[in-house]
């Protein structure tokens, strides 16, 4: 792993819009690993997205994911007392939107688990059929995001004052653009450009798959209860193959390869709705933290200084609600 990069911008404040923690058995990542990796850059605050890790182990069913809520909330006023940066400052968990008008007992008590910090629900819907493709872990099926019951259950999250944070893959695009038009108050998050694959039968046609998701992005950006993450894009799923390469990549390789998927969806979604995101320590496979967001910092430089304060932190401060800092 490539991780001693001088940091550029060492003073650009951040706020990482999408990370992971968890504490499973063999494998602990909390918020002080997580700040060990952030180590650097002046992160401020972090927003933590579901990874059905903490669930409740006991109780009906439906409520038991609350108790990732609670794990983060825990989390977040742990590194808030010790004078940190504060990790999961904003929290999006998970509910069975499948479930339909019944989940708003679910959406209820994660705010109240939340300690104020509870922003949205993600119910993954990333499905292909090629067994190289990693399907949701929440187990969602073909065509999540049409279902009639799926479409009840996220019918209650802008009364619960919830958005909706989306993963799919790029041929499920089209999907989520019929669901943002058909709620249209309903403020919806993208998350990693939208998916674009790289494995099984999209190996090797890395130009063929970049202008068919250029397609659907385009179609998705219409829709203005949209905003876009700008991250993701170091998983293996992608098939840039750095996890198999004994040399991690530099910041500069990781520019160039992940420009085109950047620069097109501010292009289309505008500056003030496209935010990045670490994806960690998923996207730790391929790099480290300094590294990505110094490639995060290559790709703003060409921005003027207001738009890359909306890119790095202003935009996540609006989007999830959170406290200066």
């Amino acid at each position: 792993m490539r991780e001693s990069e001088d940091i550029l911008d060492p003073e650009r404040p951040i706020i990482d819009a999408h990370h992971h923690l968890w504490d499973w058995p063999g494998h602990r990542y909390l918020w002080q690993d997580f700040l060990a990796d952030a180590r650097g850059h002046n992160l401020r605050q972090s927003v933590f997205v579901e990874c059905a890790a903490g669930y409740h182990e006991t109780g009906p069913e439906g409520l038991r994911p609350v108790g990732e809520t609670v794990f983060v909330a825990d989390q977040a006023a742990a590194s808030e007392a010790a004078g940190e940066p504060v990790v999961g400052a904003g929290i999006v968990g998970f509910a069975d939107l499948l479930l339909g008008a019944p989940v708003r007992e679910v959406l209820q008590a994660h705010l109240e688990a939340g300690q104020g910090r509870f922003r949205g629900i993600r119910h993954s819907a990333s499905w292909d059929a090629s067994d190289e493709a990693d399907n949701s872990h929440s187990g969602a099926p073909r065509g999540l995001f049409l279902l009639d019951d799926f479409r009840e259950g996220f019918a209650q999250l802008a009364p619960a004052g919830l958005h909706f944070e989306a993963w799919c893959y790029h041929p499920q695009l089209p999907e989520l653009t019929s669901l943002a038009r058909a709620f249209p108050e309903t403020t919806i998050v993208m998350d990693h450009v939208g998916g674009p694959l790289g494995v099984g039968p999209y190996a090797g046609k890395r130009q063929e798959i970049f202008e068919h998701w250029q397609v659907a992005i385009r179609e998705l950006a219409a829709c203005p209860n949209v905003h876009m993450k700008l991250g993701g894009l170091a998983m293996p799923v992608n098939g840039f193959g750095w996890h198999q390469q004994n040399q991690a990549p530099d910041s500069a390789e990781i520019a160039q390869a992940f420009s085109p998927y950047f620069r097109f969806c501010i292009e289309q979604f505008g500056v003030e709705r496209c935010l990045f995101e670490s994806n960690f320590p998923v996207d730790k496979v391929s790099c480290s933290y300094a590294v990505l967001w110094n490639a995060f910092k290559r790709m703003g430089a060409s921005y003027s200084a207001d738009q890359q304060d909306a890119l790095f932190h202003d935009n996540a401060l609006a989007l999830y609600r959170l406290q200066a800092r």
